[in-house]
This record gives C-alpha cells, structure tokens and sequence, in this order.
C-alpha cells in the first residue's frame, strides 16, 4: 500500500488533513440506526466500508454529506489549517469541506438519446438538454473526463454505457470540482470483472494525484486487500477497524457473515 502523506494509520492526526467521526448516532422515529460510530479517514487513504444489508451504511454516509441530523461529532481537519466541526448542515471553524459523491448507478433507457455531454453539462452548468451545448462546456466536460480517462465517452448515449463506463462518468461529475473526500456508494455493483480492475487502479491514481480521502462501501469482499488500507465493518456500531486481513480474518467479521476470506481466520 501506498505511504499516507499525512499522518499514519494507528495515530497521529494533529497535523493531518482527516475526516474524524465521534460517538456519532443517528436515531429515525425511535428506532435507532447508527450507535455511536468512531473512525478517522485520513488524506490520501482509502476505507471501505462493509456490513450487512441495512447495517446503516447510507445513513452515515448521508451524515457526513450533511444530509441526516446526527449526535456526536465530525470534524474535518485540513493539513495546516484549523479543524472544521459539522453539524447538522452548520460549520464551525471554517467553511465546509468540498465531498465528493457517486451513487449508486442509475438506470438508463437503453433508448434514451440523453448523450454524457448532456448529462454532463445538464449537471454542471444547468443548460437545457433540448439545446445545443456551447464549445466552452464541452471543454469542460472533455477535461473532466480526461481524468478519469474518459474522453471518448463524451458523445455516448448514457443508456449505452457499461457498468464500468458509468462509473466512470458518475466519478468525473464527482470530481468536479476536486473535493477534499470522495464517498463512493457501491462503486463495484454492476461492473463486470475487467471494469472493476480499471476502477480500482482509478482511484488509487485519483488518492495518489489529489490526495484525496476516498470512502467507499462494498459487499466484494475479495478485492479488499487489493485496494483499501483499512476497512471498517459496520451493524449499526463499528464491531472491527483494521487492514483488510485484519478485518477479514476476524470473529467480528466471521460473526457477521459466516463467511472465513482473510489468512490465518481467528476461528
């Protein structure tokens, strides 16, 4: 794995830029979704995220984007700057930091004329999708395509794009502009296998380029020692926080799933 820029894995945040949750809960009509869930993510690291279905993996995502009222804390500290604490869509200490999101894939009309170009400037610069797109935002598209080495899906049909190609877009959009951290919801889901390769190299070059925070969730257990260097499992509390063979290998992890994927399975 690559060395982190700021700071390192076990401690040491002070002077790190890093994304800190603590004792964050989130409570919907009486029924409590997340318990009181701690975790650092640092610049230039990338955390998957795994639990089962309905573990609170959305909920805590939507409480870092500001989109879900939540107890506890979380604070954002840039490298050399003040820490910025977050709540309930307020900042104190600074301005809010730029998040990053792809969704889940959407589905398109295989039919559907709607080209990336569209979507893309539609997304950006709000202009009609029924009017021609001026030479300054396909531009704009193109280069943010470029960094996803996307330029030649500029004048596809959205409805004809591959899982992976999707992806691809959704990231570019993402990106635009550069934020601080990139949440990613089920990037894997839909891809097939060549895809999922190229979107994991993806985004350690996007880590490594713009040392970016990269937080993302998956139910691929088997590609977690490829790119992530640390996983969080999470049911509605975090039960384990380490590497994935850490994780992987743990009776947290097997306690969950049932399943025994990491080296040397504690039982």
């Amino acid at each position: 794995m690559r060395k982190i820029k700021h700071g390192k894995l076990a401690a040491g945040c002070a002077d790190a830029c890093c994304l800190k949750l603590e004792g964050l809960s989130v409570n919907l009509q009486g029924d409590s979704i997340l318990e009181e869930v701690s975790f650092h993510l640092h610049c230039g690291e990338i955390v998957a995220l795994i639990g089962p279905n309905g573990a609170g993996k959305s909920s805590l995502f939507r409480s870092i984007l500001g989109q879900m009222p939540y107890s506890g804390s979380i604070t954002f500290a840039p490298a050399g700057g003040p820490a910025i604490r977050l709540a309930d869509g307020a900042v104190t200490g600074g301005a809010r930091p730029l998040v990053g999101y792809v969704p889940q894939s959407p589905s398109f009309d295989r039919g559907d004329p709607v080209s990336v170009l569209d979507f893309f400037t539609a997304a950006t610069a709000r202009w009609p999708v029924w009017l021609p797109v001026p030479k300054k935002y396909r531009e704009r598209a193109a280069a943010c395509l470029q960094r996803v080495h996307g330029e030649d899906l500029l004048d596809k049909a959205m409805g004809a794009l591959s899982g992976g190609q999707l992806q691809r877009v959704l990231l570019a959009l993402a990106l635009e502009p550069v934020p601080h951290i990139l949440i990613l919801d089920e990037p894997l889901s839909g891809v097939d296998i060549e895809g999922e390769h190229q979107l994991l190299e993806m985004l350690d070059e996007l880590r490594t380029e713009y040392d970016l925070s990269i937080f993302l969730s998956t139910h691929d257990f088997a590609t977690l020692g490829q790119f992530a260097d640390k996983v969080v499992l999470l049911n509605r509390r975090v039960l384990k926080v380490g590497t994935p063979d850490e994780v992987l290998s743990s009776t947290e992890f097997y306690d969950t799933f049932h399943l025994r994927v990491g080296k040397g399975g504690e039982g």
